[in-house]
């Protein structure tokens, strides 16, 4: 059977075009390879309880976000470091499944990076790996 030209153009067209409209749709890996990194800079433990710690927990254990990494950064060093019901939280939050990471320079600065690490956080270095998340397109960066 011979078939018009304007047909074969057609599917010549449609099988050249599938590696272009595949490029456009997540696939179910990519998808599961979103990452949310919350950046926790406030001192009010109303914004903490209510606001930051919360939604991170629940992306967590929601699976909103395949992996969920909050930053302790600047004034909330030192509510952490002072305040025995989000350090509570905080290890909840861990044991299910958030890494906790703190900004080091925030914590020298406060005097308490010994504090930190005796809580079990990763203490260290952020600005890097703050600019390595941005720059991630699979990344989802929040600041409270």
């Amino acid at each position: 059977m011979k078939y018009p030209k304007i047909y074969l153009t057609l599917v010549f067209l449609l099988l050249n075009m599938l590696p272009i409209m595949a490029q456009n749709t997540p696939t179910t890996n990519e998808k599961q390879q979103e990452k949310l990194v919350v950046v926790w800079t406030s001192d009010d433990p109303y914004v903490a309880d209510r606001v930051a710690l919360m939604y991170t927990h629940a992306a967590k254990n929601n699976d909103w976000f395949n992996e969920v990494t909050l930053i302790i950064w600047g004034p909330s060093a030192k509510l952490t470091s002072e305040n025995l019901k989000i350090q509570e939280k905080l290890h909840t939050m861990q044991k299910d499944g958030v890494e906790i990471r703190a900004c080091i320079a925030c914590a020298n600065a406060y005097g308490i990076a010994d504090d930190l690490k005796k809580l079990g956080f990763e203490v260290d270095g952020m600005g890097k790996p703050l600019t390595d998340y941005l720059k991630d397109p699979s990344t989802h960066v929040i600041t409270f």
